[in-house]
């Protein structure tokens, strides 16, 4: 299938590895030129460059905590101004601390809105209106399976990314008539670090090992395994293309069934 994005210029947050790098690569393999950030300079800038080797597009990478305020619009200007515009916006900015309701102070919650929440509406509400002027546009938001059911340890992510899923929905209405889609894709347990972290976390707490807290979590998932970042990127690759120009408002688990809800 010709996804028809050859051309077209892509933001993706959190993109010099796992599941953000893996995106990366899949928008460049269709021929998209990319705007990438991060916040490690060394890695994302060997990233950048070698992903620039690899695939022939241009690459405009620039270090960014996104957990900064001001910082997530300050890149998409910087993107759109040095790629001429950004067509496709992956919204994704890793994952918040893991942690239990009596050990995170409100510091720690106005750092994942932050991060999780306000950076996606920061970067869209800058490249928004040039999207609906050209008629054309994607916004996919990177979330996760906890919004649909929560996870253990995972209290700021289950919150403020169901919030991000409501601001979507709502938004994909407000510009439905536009020719720009809003979607949300929700990863299970994917073979990312920040996967590793958690099952650190589980085993830290319940007093077992890593590799038992492996086998936990793919006891719970029908496929009995972990999902590929690639697996994941392809996903995102469609949603972003000309071939899905018809969904808008939607929120797609990839999680090797791993939810049980009928929605």
């Amino acid at each position: 299938m010709q996804m028809g994005i050859k051309g077209r210029v892509a933001l993706v947050g959190g993109a010099s590895r796992g599941l953000g790098l893996a995106v990366a690569r899949g928008l460049a393999a269709e021929g998209c030129d990319l705007a990438l950030c991060a916040r490690g300079e060394e890695k994302l800038s060997k990233v950048a460059q070698q992903i620039a080797d690899d695939y022939g597009v241009k690459v405009f990478a620039q270090p960014v905590d996104l957990a900064e305020r001001g910082a997530a619009a300050d890149f998409a200007q910087a993107a759109a101004r040095e790629l001429g515009g950004v067509d496709i916006l992956v919204n994704n900015a890793g994952g918040p601390p893991t942690g239990v309701f009596l050990d995170l102070d409100e510091e720690a919650w106005r750092k994942a809105v932050e991060l999780t929440l306000l950076s996606a509406q920061a970067m869209t509400r800058v490249l928004l209106p040039a999207m609906m002027d050209k008629g054309w546009g994607r916004v996919v938001n990177m979330t996760s399976v906890s919004v649909k059911q929560p996870l253990a340890g995972l209290i700021l992510s289950n919150s403020i990314r169901a919030a991000v899923v409501g601001w979507a929905k709502t938004l994909a209405d407000e510009v439905g008539t536009s020719g720009v889609t809003v979607n949300n894709v929700l990863p299970g347990w994917m073979l990312t670090e920040r996967v590793d972290q958690l099952l650190k976390h589980r085993a830290e707490t319940g007093g077992i090992s890593r590799d038992e807290a492996l086998a936990n979590a793919v006891e719970a998932i029908p496929m009995k395994r972990l999902g590929q970042p690639e697996e994941f990127a392809d996903l995102v690759v469609f949603l972003a293309s000309e071939r899905a120009g018809y969904i808008t408002g939607v929120s797609y688990l990839i999680d090797g069934g791993l939810n049980r809800g009928l929605t």
